[in-house]
C-alpha cells in the first residue's frame, strides 16, 4: 500500500480506552487546528466500532464547535442512542483539553433493496484530460509563511483533478460551482467502511471555498475568516475511493457571515454516490 495512505488509514485507528471511549492521535498538516476531515473519519471510526458489522453508515451530521490542538490527541466518546431492527444510531463527542470541541450523529443500517433514482452527472472533461492540482507555483510557495508552506507540500493520500483552474492570488468573481475529480493515490482493500470512512475525510476539501467564488477571494486572503460550523454526508449507494470520483459542489447561498455549500459525488459512469451539504463562517476582516 502507499506509504501516505498507509499514514491516513493509521491516522483513523483509534485506541480503545474503555468500552464507548476513544483515543485518536492529531496530525498537524500546516494549518492553525486540526483539519475538519480527520475529526470527521475518526468519529465515524469510533461510531463503527460500537455497530454490528452487518450495518453499514448511511448518513452523518456533525458540529465543529472548537478549533482542534493539532499537537494533542481528540478522545471520543460514543453514546448507543438506538439499535433497531434495520437501523443503529450513534452519537459521538470528540473532547480536547477537557472541552467539547466536535460532535456528531451516525446512523447506519442494515443493506437492503429499494426503490432506486439519481440526478444526472454534470456533463465535464474526464480527469485524464485535466491538469492534475499541484497547489502554487514556486514563486508563490515561497513567499508564504513556513507554516503554510508545510501545507501545500505535505504528501496527500488523495490526487485531485480540477475542472475549472484553481487561482490562489488572481482570484476572480465566478459563478459558485466547482467540480473536481479525486481519488486515493493507490488500490485500497475492498472494505466498504474504510472507503466511506475515507470519503468522509476527503469530503471537507473545497467545500466551504466554493461559497466565496463569487466574492472575487480566496483563503489564502490574509482579510478572510474562514471555518466549517457543521458538515452533513449522506452515502446513497456503494463507494470506491480509489477510483475516480466527480465532485461537483455549489454554493446556493452566502449571508450573515456564513457560507453554505453542498455537493454531490458521482462514479465515473455518472451514478450518485454520495451528497454533502457544509456551511462555515465566512468574515471578511474589518479594517483596523
Amino acid at each position: 500500500m502507499d506509504q501516505r495512505l498507509a499514514d491516513l488509514l493509521a491516522l483513523l485507528q483509534l485506541e480503545q480506552l474503555e468500552v464507548n471511549l476513544f483515543r485518536g492521535a492529531s496530525r498537524d498538516i500546516g494549518i492553525p487546528q486540526v483539519f475538519g476531515g480527520q475529526v470527521l473519519g475518526q468519529a465515524l471510526s469510533a461510531a463503527a466500532a460500537t455497530v454490528a458489522a452487518e450495518r453499514i453508515v448511511h448518513s452523518l451530521h456533525a458540529y465543529f464547535l472548537l478549533r482542534g490542538d493539532p499537537h494533542a490527541p481528540i478522545v471520543y466518546q460514543v453514546d448507543r442512542s438506538l439499535d433497531g431492527h434495520s437501523f443503529s444510531n450513534r452519537r459521538v463527542v470528540a473532547i480536547q483539553h477537557g472541552q467539547q470541541i466536535f460532535n456528531m450523529t451516525a446512523s447506519f443500517q442494515v443493506l437492503e433493496e429499494g426503490f432506486d433514482h439519481h440526478s444526472p452527472m454534470p456533463a465535464v472533461s474526464p480527469p485524464e484530460r485535466l491538469t492534475p492540482y499541484s497547489g502554487p507555483d514556486a514563486e508563490l510557495l515561497a513567499r508564504m509563511p513556513p507554516r503554510l508552506q508545510r501545507f501545500f507540500q505535505e504528501p496527500r493520500p488523495f490526487e485531485f483533478s480540477p475542472v475549472q483552474p484553481i487561482e490562489f492570488l488572481k482570484a476572480r468573481h465566478e459563478a459558485p460551482q466547482r467540480q473536481i475529480w479525486f481519488r486515493a493515490v493507490g488500490p485500497l482493500p475492498a472494505d466498504e467502511m474504510l472507503h466511506r470512512r475515507l470519503l468522509a475525510y476527503v469530503s471537507d476539501f473545497f467545500l466551504l471555498d466554493t461559497s466565496t467564488l463569487p466574492h472575487g477571494t480566496s483563503f489564502l486572503s490574509p482579510s478572510l475568516i474562514i471555518a466549517s460550523i457543521d458538515h452533513a454526508l449522506w452515502y446513497h449507494r456503494p463507494v470506491r475511493i480509489d477510483e475516480w470520483l466527480l465532485y461537483a459542489m455549489e454554493s446556493p447561498s452566502a449571508s450573515g457571515a456564513r457560507g453554505f455549500s453542498r455537493g454531490s459525488v458521482f462514479a465515473r459512469d455518472g451514478t450518485l454516490l454520495a451528497s454533502t451539504a457544509q456551511e462555515g463562517l465566512v468574515r471578511m476582516r474589518k479594517p483596523s
